[in-house]
């Protein structure tokens, strides 16, 4: 039996047993779950996953890829109970959406690099949404920094962008600069507006680059709690707290946590 099947019959089981959790004799916990509940567990599983991508943990990231199968499962199955859709929809809808969307490899046309692809792409789904816009379907709830690297990927693909990091990066420069008035003379909704350009110029810096600005804020966060806990820890052992010390004795510490933990 090749992999393909195996992972078929797998897949089966999986199916089978939450079938059984939500059975009439099944789990009482997994019974009283809705969509509402499995949405939060979903999304923690999919962060978790994303981890383990970066942190080149495979071990990990084949643990967290089966959660997050399970809790797409999951959903399924709550649609099945509503007789909405169920899992095999699902699966046919991605597998004609994948074909549909690379005529490249499954039909006639030829794309001959990546950004043609996603150019292409990006022109059938607008097609698809019968939108006539490219930046139709965006979610509402997405994080805003990945919204506005999505918006930056769609509007890209029709040649609306920079030249190159360098051009963006002045930008940002430029963006500053209009940030540094906004705040010298105190006005809110103006700080607002110049807060959003300077950040939105940054994501496309991180989109010509290479980087995801959501994953890219998430590792410099942990970094961040990892140096402070650092700086804390070592402070406790003398019996005292930041708000103890001066800023000068956080700076020594706060070089110290670089040097030892990055």
């Amino acid at each position: 039996m090749d992999k393909a099947a195996q992972a078929g019959e797998k897949f089966a089981q999986l199916i089978r047993i939450m079938d059984r959790l939500r059975g009439e004799q099944g789990c009482p916990w997994d019974k009283e779950q809705d969509e509402k509940s499995i949405t939060n567990y979903f999304l923690e599983e999919v962060y978790e996953a994303v981890e383990a991508i970066f942190k080149r943990d495979g071990r990990s990231l084949r643990e967290e890829l089966g959660d997050v199968l399970m809790e797409i499962v999951f959903l399924s199955r709550i649609y099945k109970e509503k007789g909405e859709f169920e899992i095999v929809d699902v699966i046919e809808d991605i597998n004609k959406k994948m074909i549909r969307r690379h005529p490249h490899v499954f039909g006639e046309k030829t794309c001959h690099d990546p950004d043609e692809v996603t150019a292409a792409w990006n022109r059938q789904k607008s097609v698809e949404k019968n939108s006539g816009s490219l930046l139709s379907g965006i979610s509402s709830v997405t994080p805003a920094l990945l919204t506005a690297f999505q918006i930056g990927l769609r509007a890209s693909s029709c040649g609306f962008d920079w030249s190159g990091a360098m051009d963006v990066l002045q930008k940002v420069k430029e963006e500053i600069s209009e940030l540094e008035k906004t705040v010298q003379y105190k006005k809110t909704s103006e700080m607002i507006d110049e807060m959003g350009d300077v950040l939105f110029s940054l994501v496309n810096v991180s989109r010509h680059i290479g980087i995801n600005p959501e994953i890219a804020l998430r590792t410099c966060n942990k970094k961040f709690i990892a140096r402070f806990g650092y700086l804390e820890n070592k402070l406790k052992e003398k019996g005292l707290t930041p708000s103890q010390v001066t800023l000068t004795e956080l700076d020594e510490l706060w070089d110290q946590a670089k040097a030892e933990i990055g």
